[in-house]
């Protein structure tokens, strides 16, 4: 709680589509992207390393971070990962992005399988909109993710949307061939600001 009684509000982010284009051409890496990959053995390589190992293939922006920070503290909104890398998310991709660890979207173990690379994910995809929701709470919501529009994910957005009902909310699609852009950062500005 802020003082006198206000909430702050969220702005959650998803790391793989926001801000790893993983679905850009994979021989053609975005401008203003470094490679980085995640191994079987969780080790996080750079450079000549990640062309060379086999593992996970993740696009990262360094400027990301400091045009995320930016805008939190223009609009006060409190950064948080809602991603399927969870607390990796701080260990891995906050460190090449200057952010510090940020809050993270719990979603029940129950829920999550395991796969390659230590990420989670759930067979239906609808743990996600409900353990944002319970994250959530009250507060106000801008969420930047890639999966808002998949009709696999209607009933579980519907739901959301349902408990969401009369609180502030912005869900910004990402498309995740493209990755996180200026224009997304103003949508969560002007809702914000608004």
């Amino acid at each position: 709680m802020e003082k006198g009684g206000g909430m702050r509000g969220l702005l959650l982010l998803d790391v793989d589509g926001p801000l790893n284009p993983y679905a850009a051409k994979a021989t053609r890496r975005p401008p203003g992207y470094s490679t980085y990959r995640l191994t079987p053995q969780g080790r996080w390589l750079t450079g000549k390393d990640a062309r060379r190992r086999k593992g996970m293939r993740v696009w990262l922006n360094p400027d990301h971070g400091e045009q995320l920070w930016a805008l939190a503290e223009e609009t006060g909104l409190t950064l948080a990962w809602a991603t399927t890398w969870l607390h990796q998310a701080n260990a891995y991709v906050a460190p090449v992005l200057a952010l510090p660890d940020l809050p993270v979207v719990e979603f029940p173990e129950s829920d999550l399988q395991p796969v390659a690379g230590g990420h989670h994910w759930r067979r239906d995809g609808s743990w996600k909109w409900s353990g944002v929701a319970e994250f959530a709470g009250g507060r106000p919501l801008a969420w930047l993710d890639d999966e808002h529009d998949d009709p696999m994910y209607a009933e579980a957005r519907q739901a959301f949307e349902q408990s969401r009902a009369g609180k502030a909310t912005l869900l910004v699609h990402v498309d995740p061939s493209t990755g996180m852009r200026p224009d997304h950062m103003d949508m969560v500005r002007a809702w914000a600001l608004g």
